[in-house]
């Protein structure tokens, strides 16, 4: 592999050269950039999440992320690549330098994020790895894409790129929390499994109520031998392993965000809890928005 310095002269002395993308995903070959070393791949990406492959790295590619996300000077970016990345090692260009945010070979489970802050839309170099055999090679460098930034419900990060706060919410997130989350839903805990190798919890999650979700992570589903009237939601919700998520009885509202398909905790205070905070605020006029009570 290069080094950073090699890299970044390498970048400077190199050719840069559009290439068709559509809004938010982009899909080409490195064979452009064999016919001539001096050449640079360049993809400007315009949505806040989406996925970038790159068949046979060549050389090198830039991919330039600018949604737009009104005048925000400080954006989290997180990255999740495939099972299939390799061939290249992730950079991101910061004040003309670049910092090794991927190696080629990292364990593709993890996620990793990086702040981008000031004017400059956020970059990421792709560095292809040399080729022993100077044949091209099968390889597919695959990554997904997400931009976060400022919203109120955004996690403060760990490595892995998910919340490393694993703190109990006090009144003023919680209310937050049932009006900005990217999913809200009332239920019970089926079930929590741990993995030491991914350092993450999943707590399976019956619910009753589904109040809204970004996405389709939790279905509904009918339980054999009971009428359609009677059927709940199901999903899994992940966390942190350092927040020892403990299973308990009862009714929760589970609140958090959705990232790359999956959902991770947020708040989660028990059902009556919530309840008596929101009723609290509404009577004084301090409720963040109006939540469907039953």
């Amino acid at each position: 592999m290069f080094s950073f310095a090699i890299v970044l002269v390498h970048f400077l002395a190199l050719q840069l050269r559009p290439c068709a993308a559509d809004l938010c995903n982009w899909t080409g070959s490195g064979f452009a950039a064999g016919v001539d070393s001096r050449i640079v791949l360049q993809v400007r990406l315009r949505c806040t999440e989406g996925s970038v492959r790159w068949l046979y790295p060549g050389q090198a590619l830039r991919v330039v992320l600018e949604p737009n996300l009104s005048s925000s000077l400080r954006t989290t970016v997180c990255i999740k690549p495939s099972p299939s990345f390799r061939g290249a090692s992730v950079f991101v260009e910061r004040a003309g330098e670049l910092e090794l945010l991927v190696a080629d070979g990292e364990r593709p489970q993890q996620v990793f994020c990086f702040r981008a802050e000031g004017p400059r839309r956020p970059a990421l170099y792709l560095q292809a790895s040399p080729q022993s055999d100077g044949h091209w090679s099968r390889r597919t460098m695959s990554f997904r894409y997400e931009l976060l930034g400022n919203r109120s419900a955004t996690p403060s990060l760990g490595p892995s790129g998910h919340q490393a706060s694993c703190r109990p919410c006090n009144d003023t997130e919680l209310l937050m929390a049932s009006c900005n989350s990217d999913f809200v839903l009332r239920g019970h805990i089926k079930s929590i499994s741990h993995s030491s190798a991914s350092q993450t919890s999943s707590v399976e999650v019956s619910a009753v109520r589904v109040y809204w979700q970004r996405s389709g992570v939790f279905e509904r589903r009918v339980d054999p031998g009971s009428p359609r009237s009677a059927s709940t939601w199901h999903g899994h919700i992940h966390a942190l392993l350092q927040c020892h998520v403990k299973p308990g009885d009862g009714e929760f509202l589970f609140t958090g965000s959705e990232h790359f398909g999956e959902a991770w905790l947020g708040c989660a205070p028990r059902y009556k809890d919530f309840l008596s905070v929101y009723q609290t605020a509404r009577a004084a006029r301090r409720n963040s928005c109006d939540f469907p009570l039953d």
